[in-house]
């Protein structure tokens, strides 16, 4: 792993020193330049956990991917940089029903306290955020805090005029990469898998997002939303080159050799 080929992907040339503003900045950088991305299981080809291969992939073919990718990475990144970050187990929560441990990757790291960090959720928060205190932060037009659960620490959400709810649960024990293979496997397999279901490519910009949906591009500016619908696979597939930054190859429609 290269450091600087990683700062390089995510456009990063701010300071390298250990703090929480470093590790704000080097959050927001990511996700404006790697893509949440489900590709890969639209085009047969096998998503793996090994860190070599998110590596290529990300850095050397400059794609994006989903959580167990995007938050692998950066946790690799954090590390060598000298960050103490522990891979934690997290459940979504969707329209009142919990997932299964291991159905999402967040990040714990440590600093002069423990901060929340995520950058493999699409549309979520985009600060990190400490476990303890009353500190929130807002990203298109959606606010955000962690606070305590019965089973641990849930990242809450509220949007205008609402309560607040779980996004996710999550507890703080640290994990290992290999322990999410289970559902890494189920997410890119499984017909009840929302993956499986739709393609999809979003990514944050500094106004808003940019989502693929299908053959359906959206992109918001603020309060302001624009959609349309892409009538063409050629269509979709310079949309992904020129909106995107991704360039699918022919070997991104090559399944990876079995136990990769």
């Amino acid at each position: 792993m290269n450091v600087d080929e990683i700062l390089d992907r995510v456009r990063y040339t701010g300071s390298r020193e250990s703090t929480s503003d470093t590790l704000r900045s080097l959050q927001h950088a990511f996700l404006e330049a790697v893509p949440f991305e489900n590709l890969d299981i639209h085009t047969g080809r096998r998503i793996s956990l090994d860190p070599s291969r998110i590596y290529e992939k990300i850095v050397g073919r400059r794609r994006g991917g989903f959580c167990y990718e995007c938050n692998g990475l950066f946790a690799d990144l954090l590390a060598a940089l000298g960050y103490t970050v522990s891979r934690l187990s997290a459940r979504m929560a969707t329209a009142g029903r919990i997932g299964p441990e291991f159905d999402h990757m967040v990040l714990l790291v440590s600093l002069d306290g423990e901060y929340l960090a995520d950058v493999g959720n699409g549309r979520s928060v985009r600060d990190p955020l400490p476990l303890e205190g009353d500190e929130t932060s807002e990203a298109e037009g959606v606010e955000y805090r962690v606070g305590t659960h019965a089973e641990g620490y849930a990242l809450y959400y509220r949007e205008a005029g609402s309560d607040w709810l779980p996004r996710f649960l999550f507890s703080t024990v640290p994990r290992e990469q290999s322990e999410f293979s289970k559902m890494c496997e189920y997410h890119q397999t499984s017909p009840q898998s929302t993956f499986t279901q739709k393609r999809l490519a979003t990514i944050a910009t500094p106004q808003g997002r940019l989502t693929l949906l299908d053959n359906r591009l959206r992109e918001t500016r603020g309060a302001e939303r624009r959609e349309r619908e892409l009538t063409s696979e050629d269509e979709v597939l310079l949309c992904l080159r020129t909106r995107f930054g991704i360039e699918l190859v022919d070997t991104d429609s090559r399944p990876a050799e079995p136990g990769k």
